[in-house]
């Protein structure tokens, strides 16, 4: 049965943006917020603009690409068409597809991380346990996500709800302290051209970029969204301009009660990284810290939730289109759901948290993405464009290509932000995969090994 199929088209605009909100709002802005403040100090409020811009700007770029192709596996489709389905676009595809199996599971272990990182606040344990903790959330999750598409979308509605909570409780602790605007007086002095184009920016940049991902996650669910030509891109957007709303107004409320320059000397000595358990204490007492921190763990659990979702769908599409192995396009039997695809990213998240710190996989699942998926789509965008025009564009970016220009530009930037070693490590990665696609391909007699002559008419006509 193709999970591709009209009739299997089950998420509406509100699933589709849920989904969305709860995979970028996870552990991420609660434990980079006082990551950024330490690296920018007054100037932090200027990181999270910055990633919810460039958030926004590469969206269109998705949009566009999404509203035309909606189908599972997102980029993977993406790429493949935009550079040539017989062409570049089978080792673009597979790259991505090489990448996801490695970062996919990364970014699940990071929340899992982050869930076990705060978890402490409520339990001190000792580093083990700690390893126990984000393990089994990989697990609990799993379970919940072996089901149909349809139960899928009532959890996400439960989960996006305690997410809303969570943050809604924390901005109106600040209001209601009445000190809510003295933060906003502060950024207009500490403002700074030369601080902007720092490689310090770049890299609390990261950070935040790293807290707005997930804007994409209804492209890799692409093929169960209802009107997608129109759903996608507006759940893209929505969800965006929504979660940078809370994300600007967490940060004011927080630091309108614990002043930054504290939670700056917090992070210069390398104490406190449980700032919002410290905000909702000083507000409320110790055991209102107690319950915050309960819903920001539900609020991790929920971004888990939405990222195995939406990356179980990657291995899944590749594998039904043969360019991966076989038995990932496998559908569970009864719930008509790519179930190997999903238990496969959760073993290797699994293993995952209990190898790596958050520290060490922040910058590297970035830095794996940027220059294959991101920069790659924007590239083959303007390539798909002169190719096949725009008449039959669902969805076309306003001010073509000064956004996809932008997008390129402000990805190039946090890419080097990331750092040498970084840098290095997607290097590693990328030209493994490189040589892996090679030897598959004169294995199978394909691009760049075929017999026949390649042209992109031959692509077009398909």
């Amino acid at each position: 049965m193709d999970i591709n199929a009209a009739q299997n088209r089950r998420l509406g605009l509100f699933h589709s943006t849920v989904l969305n909100m709860i995979d970028m709002v996870g552990i991420g802005p609660f434990i980079t917020m006082p990551i950024v403040i330490g690296l920018l100090g007054g100037m932090y409020i200027w990181a999270w603009v910055a990633g919810a811009l460039l958030s926004f700007v590469d969206a269109m770029i998705w949009s566009e690409l999404g509203a035309a192709y909606p189908l599972a596996g997102g980029s993977y489709n993406f790429l493949k068409v935009a550079y040539g389905e017989e062409g570049p676009g089978k080792m673009m595809s597979f790259l991505y597809v090489w990448q996801t199996i490695i970062q996919a599971p990364l970014v699940a272990a990071s929340a899992a991380i982050g869930f076990a990182q705060y978890f402490i606040y409520l339990v001190p344990m000792q580093v083990w346990q700690q390893k126990m903790v984000s393990g089994t959330v990989i697990i609990i999750v799993t379970i919940l996500l072996y089901r149909k598409i349809e139960s899928i979308g009532k959890i996400g509605v439960m989960l996006w709800v305690g997410v809303l909570a969570t943050l809604g409780w924390i901005i109106f602790g600040g209001i209601a302290h009445g000190n809510f605007v003295q933060p906003i007086f502060e950024f207009k002095n500490s403002f700074s051209i030369n601080t902007i184009a720092s490689f310090l920016f770049g890299q609390a940049c990261v950070k935040t970029i790293y807290s707005y991902l997930g804007y994409y996650n209804v492209c890799h669910l692409g093929g169960e969204i209802k009107n997608p030509g129109k759903n996608i891109p507006r759940s893209m957007f929505i969800s965006i301009f929504a979660i940078a709303i809370l994300y600007l107004a967490m940060n004011i409320s927080v630091t309108s009660v614990i002043p930054w320059q504290e939670i700056k000397a917090w992070q210069d000595a390398g104490t406190n990284n449980f700032v919002i358990s410290t905000f909702i204490e000083r507000l409320y007492g110790h055991t209102a810290a107690k319950a915050a921190t309960v819903m920001i763990l539900w609020v991790a659990l929920a971004s888990l939730f939405a990222v195995m979702l939406g990356y179980s769908r990657v291995p899944f599409a590749a594998a039904q289109d043969g360019a991966f192995f076989k038995i990932f396009a496998r559908l569970h039997p009864t719930k008509n759901f790519p179930h190997v695809s999903l238990l496969v990213l959760a073993a290797f998240a699994f293993v995952f948290s209990l190898l790596f710190r958050m520290g060490d996989v922040i910058s590297g699942i970035l830095a794996m993405r940027i220059m294959v998926q991101f920069i790659g789509q924007g590239v083959g965008l303007i390539l798909l464009r002169k190719r096949k025009g725009t008449d039959n564009l669902p969805f076309k970016m306003p001010l073509y290509p000064i956004p996809v220009i932008l997008a390129i530009l402000m990805w190039l930037f946090v890419f080097y932000a990331t750092g040498l070693a970084i840098i290095l490590s997607f290097a590693v990665v990328l030209i493994s995969g490189i040589v892996v696609y090679l030897v598959k391909a004169k294995i199978k007699n394909e691009w760049p090994f075929q017999k026949i002559l390649y042209t992109i008419d031959a692509t077009d006509s398909n």
